[in-house]
């Protein structure tokens, strides 16, 4: 019986990854422009991708398959977990994470790197004349990408032989004791996790803070696609407008635009630039609604239409997913900062969760019904994944305070495609901890895991707790008596991560530090969208759209209120504007 659940366990593991790899591969599709599309990029990002989330989502698995070995109600193991049941378990887990860790700091630090010089490398022209053949290529992509490798190979080395903390002052129980690292190769690469997850805190704070707020606002704020009948009237009048006025400061002029007075002529350049804009607009909307278009097509956005109550929903769902997240986070910070049981020395490790914590509080009671917990976990992560893309389109890559880079759908260049998602990845290694250590603390560690805090009598081999529930127990790290060594069995991936704020406690304290201020920036976010949302990387009509007046103009085609009815029966009625 415990091995078909084990196996079930692990197919249900295999199938979300497969999920997730539709997921990776649905984000690249959408973002990269269509021009410039280049396989060996998309399987990167896609692959890149699919990686680090599939190591986020193995801590579900982590947490059932440990949960699997004792009995939450009587609060011992089940007679089948062994103690090498349990060994094999956790060494097959140990390996997964591993494997998936290792995997990740390459395909950040080395793949993604080579992806971008080998298209960069790419010349169509002397492709085409036979002048660069693919070995010319591949020595120019590897040439640029020995740096990255010459880091890689650094980084690993201050890891085998930097000195880990050795100030156990607070730690003596025998859960702190098991974290500190004495294997070489171990202690490289929690050292490296610790360096990436570093930098990618820094983007969390900045990115995922701001998508966070914006992700759910856009579901609400969003108005209707280009396809209402309306419009395209509308559309048709105003550029109707446009021309006629032009006519007329022209006719004022004979055709000499240095006769108008100053503020004629910056009329007319403003017109000329809404003119352009409307003929854009205008071809769009009848890209949309013409007669050249399939009934498919034109059948998908009735269906749109319809579904836009329940984006609204959505959105407001979000928002409140966002809301419990976030006190969520403020609990177990403050939670942490008064009553880490060793401050600094250890990364501010929690012992045991003193406040309550909602997210938590759902995590560990649904993990007795996997998957249930699963789903959760899942709706969870992919909100935050969701809200680091809207963030990074909010935000667009930058370099201080200059724009390097825009992600917008649809027009994403490759080599845009690419550094954004080394920055997804580094976010969710930032994500892996917050969701870990602050989000879900418990559930993460020892997940619905309890013990019977009594000493066994003869001839039990475990204590008996059936007759009085009180002295059941949820695990901690606090929890260090025999009766809780007998049954309580940490999760993997929780103890890789106390590993890296253990033995280096620098790390600990700055990503600690940071969910503070991913908290601020989040809430400031929300704030200001609340009175100004930013253009989150939709569909721009044109490269002239940034200019204020355009952007503006076309702005309007996305404030739009009344045309659901209209997309749904394709007939343009009343005479009410637009905007």
């Amino acid at each position: 019986m415990a091995l078909v659940q084990i196996s079930l366990i692990w197919t249900l593991y295999v199938f979300v990854v497969a999920l997730l790899l539709i997921v990776a591969a649905v984000f690249v599709h959408v973002y990269q422009t269509p021009r410039f599309h280049h396989p060996s990029v998309t399987f990167t990002c896609v692959l890149a991708i699919t990686s680090l989330l599939a190591t986020l989502f193995l801590l579900p698995v982590d947490v059932a398959l440990v949960s699997l070995t004792t009995s939450s109600k009587l609060g011992r193991r089940k007679d089948w977990a062994t103690q090498d049941e349990v060994d094999k378990i956790t060494s097959s887990l140990t390996v997964a994470y591993d494997l998936l860790y290792s995997l990740d700091v390459l395909l950040c630090l080395l793949g993604i790197p080579f992806a971008y010089f080998w298209y960069d490398e790419y010349d169509e022209t002397t492709t085409e004349t036979g002048q660069q053949t693919a070995g010319q290529r591949l020595w120019g992509a590897l040439k640029y990408t020995m740096s990255f490798a010459t880091v890689v190979i650094i980084l690993f080395l201050v890891g085998f032989f930097v000195p880990v903390s050795r100030n156990k002052n607070g730690m003596d129980l025998d859960y702190f004791k098991k974290l500190f690292n004495e294997n070489h190769g171990e202690r490289a690469l929690t050292f490296v996790l610790g360096v990436l997850t570093t930098i990618g805190i820094c983007l969390y704070v900045i990115y995922t803070s701001s998508g966070l707020a914006l992700f759910p606002i856009s579901l609400i704020k969003t108005a209707p696609s280009i396809s209402s009948m309306r419009l395209r009237a509308r559309t048709a009048v105003h550029l109707e407008t446009n021309r006629e006025r032009q006519r007329q400061l022209e006719g004022s002029c004979g055709g000499n635009p240095d006769l108008l007075s100053s503020n004629d002529r910056r009329e007319l350049n403003i017109l000329v630039r809404e003119e352009r804009t409307l003929i854009q607009r205008q071809r769009l909307v009848e890209e949309a609604q013409g007669e050249c278009w399939s009934c498919l097509v034109r059948a998908w956005f009735k269906i749109e239409a319809i579904c836009r109550p329940f984006k609204l929903l959505g959105g407001i769902l979000l928002l409140l997913v966002a809301s419990i997240t976030w006190v969520s986070m403020l609990l177990t910070s403050v939670d942490k900062a008064k009553n880490s049981i060793c401050k600094i020395l250890c990364g501010y490790i929690l012992g045991h969760v003193t406040f309550f914590n909602p997210v938590n509080w759902a995590l560990v009671q649904c993990a007795n019904i996997f998957p249930v917990d699963y789903a959760i976990f899942t709706v969870l992560v992919l909100f935050f994944f969701c809200s680091s893309i809207a963030g990074i389109a909010a935000v667009g890559i930058r370099f201080l305070w200059i724009r390097i880079l825009q992600i917008r759908q649809g027009h994403t260049s490759p080599q845009a495609l690419l550094l954004a998602t080394a920055m997804l990845m580094l976010i969710i290694l930032a994500l892996n901890y917050s969701i870990l250590m602050v989000i879900a603390p418990q559930y993460a560690t020892f997940g619905p895991q309890t013990f019977c805090d009594r000493a066994p009598e003869p001839p039990l081999h475990q204590p008996d707790c059936s007759n009085n529930k009180d002295l059941i127990k949820p695990c901690s790290e606090l929890a260090d008596n025999p009766a809780a060594q007998r049954v309580c069995t940490p999760c993997i991936g929780s103890t890789l991560l106390n590993r890296v704020t253990l033995n280096f406690p620098f790390f600990g304290a700055v990503f600690f530090w940071a969910q503070f201020l991913f908290l601020g920036f989040s809430l400031i976010t929300f704030l200001t969208s609340l009175v100004r949302f930013p253009n989150l990387g939709e569909r721009q009509l044109g490269e002239d759209a940034e200019e204020p007046e355009e952007e503006g103009l076309l702005a309007s085609t996305r404030r739009r209120f009344n045309a659901s009815w209209q997309d749904i029966t394709g007939r343009a009625s009343g005479n009410g504007s637009d905007e």
